[in-house]
């Protein structure tokens, strides 16, 4: 399933949404991917690793996936690990991916109202854009105008995570829904990332791939030499 929206959404419209139109139950936890999106390769052991345990912990507290929605990078490793999963039919994942509608690679095909519409996943190597990734189960596309750039997302989905976080799924204790941010690889912008969540009110916990290179293993270096007390 699939909305296209303006980058402005009211993100309590988006929940709306997601809960009464698209039937999803609110989540008792979200984790939030962010890492690289260019590709990159992941150690094989590095891999399964990653891929079980993010796996694992969404299908055990019936969590909700975020990720950026496009099969590169570090999305496209969670959709292996989605499709690895799906293929063992071991209950449903709810992966949504929250992308830039201008960096879409056929969204011509995606045009309409209340439409299903068969969409082709194979990436063109000759273009700039990029492809959904098939193994997610809904899809945020988000549009400011603007074509082949990244950037329509990156409040939208920062302004609905913080609202889901604070609808309370523990009315008697007055508990919100645990909000997590999972960082793999990456560059320059992950550690602002990082840096965001951290100094959010309250703070996000943050989760490090060590081992998975560039921002990742300086986040971890740098937070393992503070802890030995450098």
């Amino acid at each position: 399933m699939y909305i296209r929206v303006s980058h402005d959404t009211k993100p309590d419209n988006l929940l709306h949404l997601m809960v009464k139109d698209w039937q999803l139950e609110l989540p008792t936890l979200l984790i939030s991917v962010h890492g690289g999106l260019q590709n990159f390769e992941l150690p094989p052991k590095l891999k399964q690793v990653f891929g079980k345990g993010l796996i694992k912990a969404a299908v055990t507290t019936g969590a909700w996936i975020f990720t950026g929605g496009v099969s590169t990078g570090v999305i496209r490793h969670v959709g292996d690990a989605l499709k690895d999963h799906s293929s063992k039919s071991r209950g449903k994942v709810c992966a949504i991916g929250i992308a830039p509608w201008g960096i879409v690679e056929n969204k011509e095909d995606l045009v309409g109202k209340d439409v299903t519409r068969p969409y082709q996943t194979m990436s063109n190597p000759m273009s700039k854009l990029s492809v959904l990734n098939n193994s997610h189960s809904h899809f945020i596309l988000s549009d400011n105008g603007t074509c082949g750039k990244y950037g329509a997302e990156v409040r939208l989905r920062r302004v609905l995570e913080k609202h889901i976080s604070l609808q309370k799924i523990n009315t008697r204790l007055g508990q919100g829904v645990p909000l997590v941010c999972l960082i793999v690889e990456g560059g320059p912008n992950i550690i602002s990332v990082a840096l965001e969540s951290l100094r959010d009110d309250p703070p996000v916990p943050v989760v490090v791939c060590d081992g998975s290179g560039r921002a990742s293993d300086i986040i971890s270096f740098a937070h393992k030499h503070t802890e030995d007390g450098g």
